[in-house]
């Protein structure tokens, strides 16, 4: 298990669910986190979970705020002495549906807030710290990139291009920076209670592991992934999906 001590992250959607999952298999190794969100009340909870001020700072905000941006990353430098570790793990998914439905102005937004601000983001950590110190990104993308994802395609269109995005910042970034993806399935939180309330049994049948997937899942993937014994892998995106698109067509 790879240690983070001495370590600076930064996970983004981090006050729950999936990126908080990650921040606290980020601490348990050793680092130092900065969380964003958009609420400071849920931001200040997750602040408390992962041990209080002295492991884990938190800034409110917008991710699509360039603003907000540079002062997620200006506060990892400036209150913890540098910025490792990135972890980009902002989604959005406000459109359900055809996409011959799909408002064109929700459709940008989808893609401004799950994909350029992702980019603009790792922009900022280079730029203040990991062109010249190095450093391990990691994008959290989803299955619905990987395939066709009815009634959420908007929402897989933009994680496909995180996917694809993921393998050019490997090359253009490397060897200072590795960057990696995970892609999970239908993981326990919050954002996907649409997709398992009231048929979670049903759906846990479609997963060779038997289950859904948990927080606790992405975030020891994402650990390993942005860790020292992943130092020979960039530009891949992990699959975690209970071995569900192994199955193929039903």
């Amino acid at each position: 298990m790879s240690s983070f001590e001495g370590r600076t992250a930064l996970v983004t959607g981090a006050s729950r669910g999936i990126g908080l999952g990650i921040a606290q298999a980020l601490v348990n190794r050793g680092a130092r986190v900065v969380i964003t969100a958009r609420k400071p009340d849920a931001l200040a909870e997750a602040v408390e979970v992962l041990g209080g001020p002295e492991k884990a700072v938190a800034v409110a905000g917008n991710a699509a705020d360039a603003e907000h941006r540079a002062e997620a990353v200006r506060t990892a430098v400036e209150t913890f002495g540098s910025l490792d570790v990135l972890v980009g793990n902002v989604g959005i998914n406000p459109v359900f549906g055809p996409l011959m439905d799909a408002p064109l102005d929700a459709f940008r937004k989808i893609l401004d807030t799950n994909v350029v601000s992702s980019l603009g983001l790792v922009q900022e950590a280079w730029r203040a710290w990991m062109s010249e110190h190095g450093g391990s990104v990691l994008i959290v993308a989803s299955v619905a990139g990987l395939k066709s994802s009815e009634g959420i395609a908007a929402y897989g269109v933009s994680k496909a291009a995180l996917i694809n995005l993921t393998t050019q910042l490997a090359v253009e970034l490397g060897p200072k920076v590795r960057v990696n993806a995970v892609a999970p399935a239908v993981v326990k939180t919050r954002f996907a209670e649409a997709l398992f309330t009231g048929r979670e049994d049903a759906l846990s049948q479609q997963y060779p592991a038997g289950r859904l997937g948990t927080p606790e899942d992405v975030g020891e993937a994402a650990a390993y992934l942005l860790g020292d014994g992943a130092g020979w892998v960039t530009g891949q995106t992990l699959t975690l999906d209970g071995g569900a698109l192994s199955r193929g067509p039903i």
